[in-house]
C-alpha cells in the first residue's frame, strides 16, 4: 500500500488507486532521519505503515531500508522519536528485484520470498516503484475489478456545471481521477453544453458522462458537444416526484409552515426513454446508463434489453451494509435513512440547492422525497444474487450475452408487449391462500 502525497484535497482518487496499485510510482517517502511518530502518523490517516525509506526521501531517491508497523509495533511509547534508521529493515535484508524484472517475475518473486513488500530499483539503487503482497491478494480475491491499463482501479468523481468546479476538475484530475459524471437533473442546458467543451478542450483523455437526457434531441446536443457516456432518466427514481402532478412539498423560507401544491409533470417513461436514447446513442458508440426505476432484477434485465449497458441502483443499494448512514427500527423492520437531492431535507444543504439552481430562491420545490428502505444486508451476497437473476432472465430469453440481448432487440427478435390488468395479475402469485417466497 503506498501513500499519496498531492497539494489537493481532494485525495479520493489517490486513495482508491493506492489501494490496488500492483506495480506503481511511490509518490511519498520518508527519509531516515523522520521518526516513528511520523510514520505512525501516516498509517493513522491512511490505514497502512510499509512504506519505503529514501537517502533524500524522494520517490526516485536511492532506497536504503523500509519500515512497516512490524518494526515498531512493541516499541514504548517514549520511544516515539526514535528515528527510522534505526528501527527499519535495511537494504541489505530486503528482497528487490531490478527494472528489467516482469511483472509476472516480480510476483512470484514476491510469492517465493514470504515478505510484505517488494522493491523495484534501478542500476543505480534508487527507487523505481513497489509492489505489495495485499495487491497480489486482491488481484486473485478480485479478478474482475475495473482497471486501467496500468493495473490501477478506474476511480471516477461527480462534478456540477458549475464555473467554480472547474478548478475542482482541475484537482480531481491531478488526483489522477479516470471519468467525471455532470451531476444534472436536466442535462440538456447551455451549462452542461459548455462544460462538456470545456474539458474535452482542457483533458482530452478525461471520460466525461453527460446528462441526464430522455430524448434523442438532448442526447445529440450533448454527443455533439463531446461527451462519452449518457445518465438516462428523469422522474423516474423511486425517492423522484419530478414526474408527479400535484404534491405538496412546497415550502417558503421566511415562513417555513407556510406549504401549498404544485405542478411539475416533467420527464418521461423510463423504458421508453432508455430505448429512444440509446437507439441514438448507439450510432456514434455512445454508451448508455439508466438512472432510475430499477426496483428489482427483472428491470435490471428490460433496461440492459432496451439498450442501456450499465444500470445505476440507488434504492436497491441504499439499504446495504456498505452504504452510508446508520440502520434504525421502525415496526420491528431493520431500515436505513434514504432521501432524494431534490427533496426539501437535502436542500437544508447548499450542495443540493445548487444542484437545481436554487440558492437564491426564497420558495423551495422539492422534486424529490425523503424516506427509508428495508435492510438488505452486505452487497457481497446481494450483488451476487442480482448477477444471479440477469443470467436466468438471459436464459429464458435466449440470450448467450447481454450483447446478444441488445441485438435481439434491435433486429425485433425480442419484443416488448403491452400487458392487460389480467395478465398482469395471472403473472403474478395467484390462487394462493398463503405463500412466502424461500
Amino acid at each position: 500500500m503506498q501513500i499519496a502525497r498531492r497539494k489537493s484535497k481532494h485525495l479520493t482518487c489517490d486513495v482508491l488507486k493506492d489501494m490496488n496499485k500492483v506495480l506503481f510510482k511511490t509518490q511519498l517517502l520518508s527519509d531516515q532521519k523522520n521518526t516513528v511518530e511520523d510514520v505512525k502518523l501516516l498509517k493513522t490517516q491512511y490505514g497502512f505503515s510499509g512504506i519505503p525509506i529514501t537517502e533524500d526521501g524522494l520517490s526516485n531517491g536511492r532506497l536504503v531500508g523500509l519500515v512497516s508497523s512490524r518494526d515498531f509495533d512493541f516499541l514504548p511509547c517514549k520511544d516515539k522519536g526514535v528515528l527510522l534508521e534505526k528501527v527499519m529493515t535495511p537494504l541489505s535484508e530486503l528482497i528487490f528485484a531490478d527494472t528489467s524484472v516482469t511483472l509476472a517475475e516480480a510476483n512470484a518473486t514476491l510469492s517465493k520470498s514470504k515478505k510484505g513488500k517488494l522493491p523495484i530499483v534501478d542500476k543505480d539503487g534508487n527507487l523505481v516503484s513497489l509492489i505489495a503482497r495485499t495487491d497480489l491478494k486482491k488481484n486473485r480475491n478480485f479478478p474482475l475489478a475495473s482497471k486501467d491499463d496500468h493495473k490501477q482501479l478506474l476511480c471516477g468523481a461527480a462534478i456540477s456545471t458549475h464555473e467554480e468546479d472547474r478548478h475542482r476538475l482541475s484537482l480531481l484530475v491531478d488526483a489522477g481521477v479516470d471519468a467525471v459524471i455532470l451531476d444534472s437533473s436536466q442535462g440538456n442546458s447551455i451549462y452542461q453544453i459548455e462544460m462538456v467543451k470545456y474539458i474535452k478542450q482542457t483533458y482530452q483523455d478525461l471520460q466525461v458522462i453527460g446528462g441526464n437526457v430522455v430524448t434523442a434531441a438532448q442526447a445529440k446536443n450533448l454527443i455533439d458537444a463531446g461527451v462519452d457516456g449518457l445518465r438516462v432518466g428523469m422522474g423516474s427514481g423511486s425517492i423522484c416526484i419530478t414526474q408527479e402532478e400535484m404534491s405538496n412539498q412546497m415550502t417558503v423560507l421566511a415562513e417555513p409552515h407556510v406549504s401549498g401544491s404544485y405542478l411539475m409533470a416533467v420527464g418521461r417513461p423510463q423504458a421508453t426513454a432508455v430505448y429512444k436514447v440509446a437507439e441514438y446513442a448507439r450510432r456514434f458508440g455512445v454508451p448508455v446508463i439508466a438512472d432510475g426505476g430499477i426496483q428489482n432484477v427483472g428491470h435490471i434485465t428490460k433496461a440492459l434489453a432496451l439498450g442501456a449497458t450499465t444500470v445505476m441502483m440507488g434504492s436497491l443499494l441504499a439499504a446495504t451494509s456498505e452504504s452510508p448512514g446508520e440502520y434504525f427500527y421502525s415496526d420491528g423492520v431493520r431500515l436505513k435513512k434514504y432521501r432524494g437531492m431534490g427533496s426539501i431535507d437535502a436542500m437544508e444543504n447548499r450542495a443540493s440547492q445548487a444542484r437545481y439552481f436554487g440558492e437564491k430562491d426564497k420558495v423551495r420545490v422539492a422534486q424529490g422525497v425523503s424516506g427509508s428502505v428495508q435492510d438488505k444486508g452486505s452487497i457481497h451476497t446481494f450483488i451476487p444474487y442480482l448477477v444471479s437473476g440477469l443470467q436466468h432472465g438471459c436464459q429464458d430469453i435466449g440470450a448467450k450475452s447481454l450483447s446478444q440481448l441488445r441485438s435481439m432487440m434491435y433486429t425485433g427478435e425480442l419484443r416488448l408487449e403491452k400487458r392487460t390488468a389480467s395478465a398482469q395479475v395471472e403473472g403474478g402469485v395467484h390462487g394462493l391462500h398463503r405463500w412466502a417466497m424461500r
